[in-house]
């Protein structure tokens, strides 16, 4: 019985810290964190999803054109992932043909979604193509003599190499097949972090903290100045163990947080919003800016930084109404203002639904509209694109993208080689007009 009480009184004693440590910590903190803390999630979530799938580390897995299972997939190019070990022993080889007149890149990202480098021949115009030996910052591993080096700051890293469908698939798929991986030695391989695989639909609440220890021991944050949040997080993370401060952190999650984050969406964290459309203040590449981090990992993970591509996203039409199958829009451009006026290399629209971000099912099986929809220009040199169930009767086959009854949608516009307005950020695309 002495026992019994003696411990009764340790676990009061120890509790009673951690409840008054956590009451220190406001709703809005908890907030905080939970957002910080949940754009790593996304990554963990997508890197086990990966190799449940098959997935092996350092080798490269070529998509079929359309055949990627993550958010808002761009189809304008064909893809090929991997997951990149390297560390002090190892370095990691990337041959990349050689590709002329068609945008590629190579793209690493860390696992917090944000980019680390590429490769391509606006960044390596001297040596465009060839083998690229990707290396641990500061290691001393011997690369091959007609290798260029790439260091990184971080042993493990996600790969994605583009390459721009255009008219010709057969021959971007030829060309894609010859991206190849291969590691200079044998590197120590880390463990999956076991973290929450959610439904987008159905985002974590307190669980989310059960799993901070190891989402971020796992994958340090890079970006300086987000040290605060951190430690918000472990603190919260070591609170959720009473089970008093874990009911009242999964409430403030789903009251407070939840609409922290829906808030920040319509403009993709601190970005702005015109004709209907919002543009990013940063994309691929976040600083501080944790919240855009997010936002974009959930709702189109892997994105480039904005030299590469620029995205804008529109969930309502011009009066503000959201986007619905129901009715019939047009979006039109006039000629001084065309798409490809502020794309070096190619510009495209997708519509994709509002829960788990993926294409619209359709009978033709059309999910995007881009230059080699053939769109039909007017006299004037404007450009009319049509957004309906049926297609107008006055609509171009190639201007019109099917959005079948009954759904509700967002619009990405894609700019590849962003230039003039769209890279300095005064372009925004015309807003959708309801046509009935």
């Amino acid at each position: 019985m002495k026992v019994m009480i003696l411990a009764t009184l340790a676990a009061i004693a120890f509790a009673a810290p951690v409840r008054a440590q956590t009451a220190a910590i406001s709703d809005q903190d908890i907030s905080d964190a939970y957002i910080y803390l949940l754009g790593r999630l996304m990554v963990t979530r997508q890197q086990q999803l990966d190799f449940q799938e098959g997935f092996q580390w350092n080798e490269i897995r070529h998509r079929k054109p359309g055949a990627v299972d993550w958010p808002n997939p761009n189809l304008d190019v064909a893809y090929s992932e991997a997951w990149v070990a390297v560390d002090e022993a190892s370095c990691t080889i990337v041959s990349v043909p050689r590709i002329e007149d068609r945008y590629y890149t190579v793209q690493f990202l860390n696992g917090w979604g944000e980019t680390l480098a590429n490769i391509n021949e606006r960044l390596f115009p001297k040596r465009p193509s060839g083998d690229f030996a990707i290396c641990l910052r500061g290691s001393t591993v011997p690369v091959p003599a007609d290798a260029q080096r790439i260091d990184l700051p971080v042993k493990y890293a996600r790969v994605l190499a583009r390459v721009a469908l255009g008219d010709d698939w057969d021959k971007a798929v030829a060309l894609q097949q010859q991206f190849t991986l291969r590691a200079t030695g044998t590197p120590k391989l880390p463990d999956i972090p076991k973290t929450p695989i959610f439904a987008l639909e159905n985002l974590p609440g307190v669980e989310a903290f059960e799993a901070a220890e190891i989402a971020l021991d796992s994958e340090p944050d890079l970006n300086p100045g987000l040290e605060p949040l951190q430690d918000k997080t472990r603190a919260i993370a070591k609170a959720v163990k009473d089970p008093e401060q874990r009911a009242r952190v999964d409430r403030v999650i789903r009251t407070v947080g939840f609409a922290d984050f829906a808030k920040g969406g319509p403009p993709i964290g601190h970005g702005t919003i015109r004709n209907g459309w919002a543009r990013p203040a940063v994309v691929g590449a976040y600083n501080i800016d944790y919240l855009a981090r997010t936002l974009i990992n959930y709702g189109g993970i892997w994105a480039n930084i904005a030299p590469e591509v620029m995205y804008y996203r529109a969930s309502t039409d011009g009066s503000g109404a959201p986007l619905s199958g129901d009715n019939a829009y047009t979006m039109t451009f006039t000629r001084d203002q065309l798409p490809a006026n502020y794309a070096n290399y190619f510009w495209s629209v997708i519509a994709v639904d509002t829960k788990h971000f993926r294409v619209l099912p359709n009978p033709l099986n059309r999910f995007l509209i881009n230059e080699q929809s053939k769109p039909v220009y007017g006299p004037d040199g404007s450009l009319k694109l049509y957004f309906a169930a049926e297609k107008p009767a006055d609509a171009p086959d190639g201007n019109w993208l099917p959005t079948p009854k009954g759904s509700v949608y967002r619009l990405t516009f894609r700019f590849y080689g962003p230039i003039s307005g769209v890279a300095n950020g005064t372009y925004y695309p015309p807003p959708m007009q309801r046509m009935n």
